[in-house]
């Protein structure tokens, strides 16, 4: 029997009101929208998240001043998958459960093979589950969904 997933990792964290706006860095993610991957790279408690979670407000209210056009902004804004991890995390089976529901919050059915498979009792390695999980990423129908890596002290995966 798997493990429940805890879900507040898969929230999105709200924009907090004393939020100090970066204009730049904002800006800066709307010109990698069409990027494979996307790195955030800081020390702890220098605002990745809090960027991310402005910036992803931002595309699903469609703010004008945000650089994207209103209509690209709010069909990018829903489809933001989220993920936040925990040393508890750092097993790959684990971390591939999660990364997997974080996926699904976007499109259920997303994952479910290579799910199922993680969740047997005898699983297969996880090397061979990734190509599984991301050779039907491309037909998800899930075109725009940007890729963001945030630096983790917790992962040596």
């Amino acid at each position: 029997m798997p493990t429940p997933l805890l879900r507040t990792k898969l929230y999105i964290p709200p924009v907090r009101s004393n939020l100090v706006p970066r204009p730049r860095l904002t800006e800066q993610l709307n010109t990698v929208l069409d990027r494979k991957l996307t790195l955030i790279s800081a020390p702890a408690g220098f605002g990745k998240t809090t960027l991310l979670s402005e910036w992803v407000a931002h595309c699903r209210l469609g703010i004008a001043d945000s650089g994207l056009e209103t209509s690209s902004a709010s069909t990018l804004g829903n489809r933001v998958a989220w993920l936040s991890p925990d040393e508890g995390d750092n097993d790959p089976t684990r971390f591939l459960e999660y990364l997997i529901a974080a996926w699904q919050a976007v499109k259920a059915s997303i994952g479910e093979t290579a799910l199922a498979a993680v969740q047997s009792p005898q699983p297969p390695p996880i090397e061979s589950l990734m190509p599984l999980l991301l050779n039907k990423l491309p037909r998800s129908k899930l075109r725009g969904i940007q890729p963001i890596r945030i630096e983790s002290k917790f992962f040596n995966i």
